[in-house]
């Protein structure tokens, strides 16, 4: 089993910046890849952003593109989000999801962290 813990969610203002981190544990070694998924009220969960765990690619929902920035840490199991200029839609609660596949679908991941919020002020 894996085991996720996310942190850094919190209320920012339009234009102001998040990290969030996701922390492993457990058998971390059977995840290819690790991504990031929000959900707003009444809305679906969404894709914003997933790594590869070993060659470290990455992928970004076109709404995050240019905005956001995964990255991992091996040596301490952790990925991070970095999320600068922010915006009101951008608000959500945030999830870090593991897996064995590479994929943009909630679908395709096994391990789920609680999830942190974010809320942008206008």
């Amino acid at each position: 089993q894996v085991q996720l813990v996310e942190s850094g969610g919190g209320l920012v203002q339009a234009g102001g910046s998040l990290r969030l981190s996701c922390a492993a544990s457990g058998r971390t070694f059977s995840m290819y890849a690790m991504a990031w998924f929000r959900q707003a009220p009444g809305k679906e969960r969404e894709f914003v952003s997933v790594i590869n765990w070993s060659a470290g690619n990455t992928y970004y929902a076109d709404s995050v593109k240019g905005r956001f920035t995964i990255s991992r840490d091996n040596a301490k199991n952790t990925v991070y989000l970095q999320m600068n200029n922010l915006k009101p839609e951008d608000t959500a609660v945030y999830y870090c999801a593991g897996g064995s596949y590479y994929h943009r679908s909630h679908t395709r991941y096994d391990y789920w962290g609680q999830g942190t919020q974010v809320t942008v002020s206008s």
